[in-house]
């Protein structure tokens, strides 16, 4: 298991802090060199998932084109 300790994790810009459609609930990712870390905000004592800049950029790519609407 990969050492997360003392990253910079940051929230889109587009979280609202509680309240809105989002409720508040929201990820947050920190940068490892050519990776990115991502966990849920609302439990950062939790897991966190480790994602190649490649896989991270498809994945954002394909919520940009509304490819997990329900």
């Amino acid at each position: 298991m990969e050492d997360l300790t003392g990253l910079r994790w940051f929230k889109s810009s587009h979280s609202d802090g509680g309240g809105g459609a989002g409720g508040g609930d929201c990820l947050e990712a920190a940068g490892l060199g050519d990776r990115r870390a991502v966990r849920d905000s609302t439990d950062p004592d939790g897991p966190a998932f480790v994602f190649s800049d490649t896989s991270w950029a498809g994945f954002v790519a394909a919520v940009k084109r509304g490819e997990f609407d329900s």
